[in-house]
Parts: C-alpha cells; sequence; structure tokens
C-alpha cells in the first residue's frame, strides 16, 4: 500500500479537528463549560484523548476556538443567504444581517455564550486563533462594504458593541431584551428594521 500524499493527510487532520471543535460546542452546550472534561469531548468526537492536546494546548483555547468557529459559520451563512443583497443598500442589509446572527446566537446558545464571554475576561484573555480571524475578516468586510472610511477601527467598535450586547443580554438577573438591543445598534448605525433577519422570539 502506498503512502497518503500530504495534501490527504492535511484533509483528515482538518477533518478530525474539526470534529473536536464541533464536539466541545455540543457537549459544552449540553453541559456547561465547567463540567466539560477533555475527555468528554474526544468521547464524542470519537477522537483519541491524546489528540486534543495536538491541536490544542489546553480546555480554554480549544472552547475559545470552537465558539469563534461556531460564529464565523453561523456569520457566513447569514451573509450568503438567498436573496444576496443587491444595490446600493446591499451593505446595510449585510451589516444588519452580521448584527442580527450573533444576537441570535447569544439568544439560542446562551449556555455556550455565557462561558465564551466569561472566559475572555479571565487571565488568559482573548485566544488569537484561525477561527477567531475568518469571523474577524467577515465582520470588517460587512464593515467596509456599509461604507466604512476607516474599516479596521470600525470592526473593532463594531466587535466591542456586539461583545457588549451579548453580555447584556445574558446578563445573570438582569438581561436586556435581544430585541431592545437590537433596535439600539440599528439606531447606532442608521439600519432600517425591516433589514436583516430578526432572531426569533425565544
Amino acid at each position: 500500500m502506498s503512502p497518503r500524499s500530504a495534501s490527504v493527510n492535511a484533509e483528515l487532520r482538518r477533518r478530525s479537528r474539526e470534529r473536536l471543535l464541533q464536539a466541545t460546542v455540543d457537549v459544552v452546550s449540553e453541559q456547561g463549560y465547567e463540567a466539560t472534561t477533555l475527555k468528554d469531548i474526544a468521547d464524542r468526537a470519537g477522537a483519541a484523548r491524546g489528540l486534543v492536546s495536538y491541536y490544542f494546548p489546553g480546555k480554554r483555547q480549544l472552547f475559545q476556538s470552537a465558539v469563534h468557529r461556531l460564529m464565523h459559520l453561523t456569520l457566513a451563512e447569514a451573509l450568503e443567504r438567498e436573496p444576496r443583497p443587491q444595490g446600493p443598500r446591499a451593505g446595510e442589509e449585510l451589516l444588519a444581517r452580521a448584527i442580527d446572527a450573533i444576537l441570535g446566537l447569544a439568544q439560542d446558545r446562551p449556555v455556550l455564550m455565557r462561558a465564551h464571554m466569561a472566559g475572555l475576561l479571565q487571565q488568559e484573555g482573548f485566544v488569537q486563533c484561525d477561527e477567531q480571524q475568518r469571523l474577524a475578516a467577515l465582520l470588517r468586510d460587512a464593515v467596509e462594504r456599509y461604507g466604512s472610511a476607516d474599516p479596521e477601527t470600525d470592526y473593532t467598535m463594531l466587535r466591542a458593541l456586539l461583545m457588549g450586547s451579548v453580555v447584556a443580554s445574558l446578563l445573570p438577573g438582569a438581561p436586556m431584551s435581544v430585541t431592545r438591543l437590537r433596535a439600539e445598534l440599528f439606531a447606532r448605525y442608521g439600519l432600517d428594521p425591516a433589514l436583516g433577519h430578526p432572531p426569533s422570539p425565544p
């Protein structure tokens, strides 16, 4: 039997890594972050425990990468949903979809997103990873197509506003309505409330 090619090995590694990321999202959504072990994740992914350590230096890095992947995929799906935005207001539609996608995750995945936001405030802080970079590129592109003259600065502001809104919607004991948060964000950017895809009521 001839050895596998480098491209085949790379594809197998990619699939293994994505199975671990998806398993992390699924298990933490069910059990919470603290109750989830790396063995739980490996078992759900059908992988050896050592494979987790091969790809990720620790549980926190794995979890952040998994959530950023979920956010990236959710945002990409929202931005590419048919009908694709056309015409002079295409940029406004894309920004509206981006806002709605992130707020929708906060509403639909509260256990996951609450743990993610709490993790960002830990000592390890913000983990730079491929998934986070893909998410950033999508948000930056949406800001640029919206018409920003300084996409990098405006992307950073949008990210901060979205993170703040997610935290506000998940604050234990005093959560803010996603509908109200959406209205505030849309007003800030001058977006028509009819744009985008508003998160469904919980």
